[in-house]
């Protein structure tokens, strides 16, 4: 299952629904996007440390960006950018979710619902 960045923050503060989806995931792959926009959030080299930690010992794969997922990601963003507001990163996070046939799991099904090949599982920090 490929997670996107959002469930992975939702993880890091305590949230235990995210932590649960995580640990239930029979894979857990993550696009070298989502790994980015971690690194990004991070305030301090303390907390750089812990994403990293997290992602190694909770045996997470960093899936990088091809030709492939690149060339997918464009299409999408000249199909939806003006439709729905498809951004760069979501594209390219969608364009590796499908190329290499994976569920995206995201608590932010909107950014993803135009794609239509795309197989989400939808994720409610508060359940709901």
């Amino acid at each position: 299952m490929l997670f996107d960045t959002d469930v992975l923050i939702w993880c890091f503060r305590g949230n235990v629904r995210a932590a649960t989806v995580i640990d239930r995931a029979d894979s857990r792959e993550i696009s070298a996007v989502s790994y980015m926009e971690l690194l990004q959030g991070a305030r301090n080299k303390r907390e750089l440390d812990l994403i990293r930690r997290f992602l190694r010992e909770s045996g997470f794969l960093m899936l990088p960006l091809s030709e492939t997922i690149s060339t997918r990601a464009l299409v999408y963003m000249e199909e939806y950018v003006l439709k729905s507001g498809l951004c760069m990163a979501d594209a390219l996070i969608a364009a590796t979710s499908v190329e290499h046939q994976l569920t995206l799991c995201t608590g932010n099904p909107k950014h993803f619902r135009p794609i239509s090949e795309l197989d989400l599982k939808v994720f409610r920090p508060d359940g709901r």
